[in-house]
């Protein structure tokens, strides 16, 4: 300890990954890029070529969803008119035709409809170029770096391209959304008269499949993006320029999950610190993780944890109140953090005329307080 500076001890406690038996080796792949990570954590689990930009045909069609999602409402209803018309896949739809913005997204993604790409994108935006531009503003505020879009169906078009990382994470965004979630995961659904059943066959082929989508034109060959869950742990995989699609994302998820395993390194709830409460009617409040920190590790990897958070904070403190950072680090890298929150209230003390404060106040104060404490 020197001059007022005062740290309490420091504990850092560690995560070893139970010793699983690992049934994965060395995977290939027929794609001329492909990316497994795991979806909570964007870990990636094997690459090859992965930000190498491409067409990615229909897999576009992520985007257009997320983007639905984000900025129309579900129940909107929409009259399809001629500007909806599109060659390739289709829903099927005739102008005039009056679906609500879910009808559409269903034939979007199922059936992978071109035309009920334009008019998701109409409905939501009223021009195809308003929409477009909502879904490169997307690709950046996630970091795609190697993508850009053109039109939301995925067509063929200079400017029109993507990385199978960036695709990824894209899907992995994607899947936070329990409606997107619901609508990729379905295997058929009737809307009117007409019957969509999911191209994807891996929601029957694969344990544990979820969705997401399927793509193809002669120029960008077989691109396909899936997803699967498996024991808390959901795996994203993308191929692009795949002609043994199925099989190598099935030979992929296997590999993933056979290889890792999710482990919690703190879970929600679980007090892991304190911190003193200046001018408070409790001394100190402790602090909770706000959520699970979850990582996947494979064998024989271990997680350092470690909860940051001020020696001291003013009150009124209520509960739930961001006060940290709960931090996991692998091999000395930080690959995860979740907020830590007061989980206890310590309201505003009543300041006596005599100007007096209690002794820690005066050692913690803002001038004198350690910035982080470490465990």
């Amino acid at each position: 300890m020197s001059g007022r500076s005062f740290w309490r001890t420091a504990i850092c406690f560690s995560i070893l990954t139970s010793l699983f038996t690992c049934q994965a080796s060395a995977v290939s792949t027929s794609a001329a890029s492909a990316v497994l990570i795991e979806q909570r954590s964007g870990r990636v689990l094997y690459e090859q070529n992965g930000d190498e930009e491409r067409l990615i045909a229909s897999i576009t069609k992520i985007m257009t969803a997320v983007v639905a999602l984000e900025h129309g409402q579900l129940q909107q209803e929409y009259t399809v008119t001629a500007q909806d018309m599109a060659e390739g896949s289709s829903m099927y739809l005739k102008p005039g035709d009056v679906l609500c913005l879910e009808e559409l997204l269903y034939g979007l993604m199922l059936v992978s409809g071109n035309d009920a790409a334009l008019a998701v994108a109409h409905c939501v935006s009223g021009e195809t170029e308003d929409f477009v531009a909502l879904m490169n503003e997307t690709a950046e505020a996630l970091g795609m770096t190697h993508s850009h879009f053109a039109n939301p169906n995925g067509l063929d078009a200079e400017g029109h391209y993507a990385s199978a990382r960036d695709m990824a994470v894209l899907a992995a965004h994607a899947l936070k959304d329990q409606n997107f979630r619901r609508i990729v995961s379905t295997a058929s659904i009737t809307i009117g008269d007409r019957y969509l059943a999911n191209h994807n066959k891996l929601l029957r082929l694969c344990e544990g499949c979820i969705g997401v989508k399927t793509g193809f034109t002669k120029a960008a060959g077989r691109t396909l993006v899936s997803a699967a869950q498996r024991e808390g742990m959901t795996l994203v995989c993308v191929t692009l320029r795949d002609g043994d699609d199925w099989n190598d994302h099935m030979v992929l998820l296997d590999y993933g999950f056979a290889g890792y395993r999710m482990e919690t390194a703190a879970a929600g709830g679980q007090v892991l610190s304190s911190t003193l409460v200046r001018g408070g009617t409790a001394a100190s409040v402790p602090l909770m993780a706000a959520e699970d920190l979850c990582y996947p590790l494979a064998p024989g990897e271990r997680l350092t944890v470690v909860a940051r958070c001020p020696v001291s904070v003013p009150a009124p403190v209520v509960p739930g109140q961001v006060i940290g950072q709960v931090c996991a680090y692998l091999d000395g890298e930080l690959v995860a953090s979740v907020d830590m929150a007061a989980a206890a209230p310590s309201a505003r003390r009543e300041v006596e005329e005599s100007g007096g404060s209690r002794w820690w106040e005066r050692l913690f104060s803002p001038s004198s307080a350690a910035d982080q404490r470490t465990y």
